[in-house]
């Protein structure tokens, strides 16, 4: 029985740590277009990007787009609500629910020129547009010291 236990442990720690983590697709309106995600090295979006970012409840995820020729860009990506998570969390480990109830969408686009960045949950969704505010705007320059 003690066995059983012990081999159930590992698969289940590999689940609910890999539970804390979200992929995104960035894209952008321009193939010249890069963005800085908080502490990541630039990426330049000619081609869609994946990348893996940490599930968080507080945090944010500051991000400064350039485009040639163009003012850059600063604000804060829209992070998605994981209701599920608080569900396990409440039902299995509550203080878990300080680290993971939110992620990043599985898709976003950049847009320099129009000051947006547009988001989605699944390929075939339409894209919702956000427009940083003025504060996110500052905190994301502040972040990015500039």
């Amino acid at each position: 029985m003690m066995k059983l236990k012990q081999l159930l442990v590992v698969p289940l720690t590999a689940v609910l740590l890999s539970a804390c983590t979200a992929t995104t697709s960035l894209r952008s309106s321009d193939p010249s277009l890069a963005v800085k995600i908080n502490n990541d090295a630039p990426l330049v979006l000619k081609n869609p990007v994946s990348k893996t970012y940490k599930a968080t409840s507080f945090g944010q995820y500051r991000f400064r787009a350039t485009q040639e020729g163009m003012e850059p860009m600063y604000g804060l990506m829209p992070l998605k609500f994981n209701s599920g998570y608080l569900v396990a969390d409440i039902l299995f480990f509550a203080p878990a629910a300080f680290y993971n109830l939110r992620e990043v969408y599985p898709f976003y686009e950049f847009d320099v020129a129009q000051g947006v960045v547009r988001y989605k949950k699944k390929e075939s969704d339409q894209w919702t547009s956000y427009k940083p505010t003025a504060a996110e705007v500052e905190r994301a320059q502040a972040y990015f010291a500039e």
